[in-house]
């Protein structure tokens, strides 16, 4: 028996959907993958085990092909990049199969719960490569800012073309944690990269007619996978929280959780009166409180491979 590695690829072979590059392929393919079935989690489980521990490619091929709309769909998020979408979702694909290579059934969760970390880091490699922005960085902070920075822009409204008024970048460096001069240096690199229209026309499959790159847009109400992978990555993310807030003690969870996780935050000046100390007090101890709660998701987050090899 060959490595996972192998087996991966003859199962990847045995995909029976259609190419993605070009306009008509790209149609043929987005209409190809809504035959495939969503799985039960009774079957996925089953589908799951069987290739983990038999390394059977067409429980793999099956677990691949019924998540494939998933991929599709995180790869059109990612369509104001200037690249071609039926790129965004092949290598969106690579990501959904070494998430289905590293999937671990036994722990309780689905797998679209699982792979849709793999698939987003397959995709945003991809455009960071892509794009090629000399001296751009691999941080963690630089990937947040190239990868946050439209959407801060729209939040702000700043749509005007050439760069951001000054108080714009200092509200958008401060949101993200990083310097003025990245977010000015990120800004004018994104602006020459371009966008694709969501309105250029399309040729139809039978030569008649026009349609354009709106008219492939899911509709908008979210696909049964996705809902179930956002359900279920909400209630790890809850317990994980909960489990979390044991690295601190008892003054540190309260002040945290009535300042940052309570639906009416109370004030520094409530706590410190509770306390006894002074304001700047308190907002140490919250920020201490943060610091811990943050390392300690991390850590158990890792321990339990909800997320992918860190790069750093």
């Amino acid at each position: 028996m060959g490595s996972k590695g192998d087996q991966m690829a003859k199962a990847k072979g045995a995909l029976s959907i259609p190419a993605t590059g070009g306009e008509d392929g790209l149609n043929r393919y987005l209409a190809e993958i809504k035959k495939f079935p969503i799985l039960s989690p009774e079957e996925e489980y089953m589908l799951a085990t069987r290739w983990k521990e038999h390394g059977d490619t067409d429980a793999a091929a099956q677990l691949v092909n019924s998540h494939l709309r998933l991929v599709a769909k995180i790869a059109m998020g990612y369509r104001g990049y200037g690249l071609p979408v039926s790129e965004l979702i092949s290598e969106g694909n690579i990501g959904l199969m070494q998430g289905v290579k590293k999937f671990e059934p036994e722990r309780g969760f689905r797998l679209a719960t699982y792979a849709m970390w793999w698939i987003r880091a397959s995709i945003q490699e991809f455009i960071l490569r892509s794009w090629s922005l000399v001296k751009m960085g691999t941080t963690a902070a630089q990937k947040k800012l190239f990868f946050n920075l439209r959407r801060m822009k729209n939040q702000i409204e700043a749509f005007e073309e050439g760069d951001l008024k000054p108080e714009d970048v200092t509200k958008i460096a401060t949101e993200l944690g990083v310097s003025e001069a990245d977010v000015i240096s990120m800004n004018r690199r994104m602006a020459r990269g371009g966008d694709s229209s969501l309105n250029s026309p399309l040729r139809a499959a039978d030569g008649e007619g026009e349609s354009q790159w709106m008219d492939l847009l899911e509709a908008d109400e979210p696909l049964q996978d996705e809902i179930i992978a956002d359900n279920e990555e909400a209630q790890v993310r809850h317990e994980l929280l909960m489990a979390a807030m044991d690295a601190l003690n008892d003054r540190e969870k309260h002040i945290l959780t009535e300042r940052r996780l309570s639906e009416d935050p109370k004030t520094l000046e409530d706590l410190s009166q509770v306390y006894g100390v002074s304001r700047e007090r308190i907002r140490q101890i919250e920020v201490r409180a943060f610091e811990k709660l943050q390392a300690a998701l991390v850590k158990m987050a890792e321990e339990q491979r909800l997320l992918p090899p860190s790069d750093d």
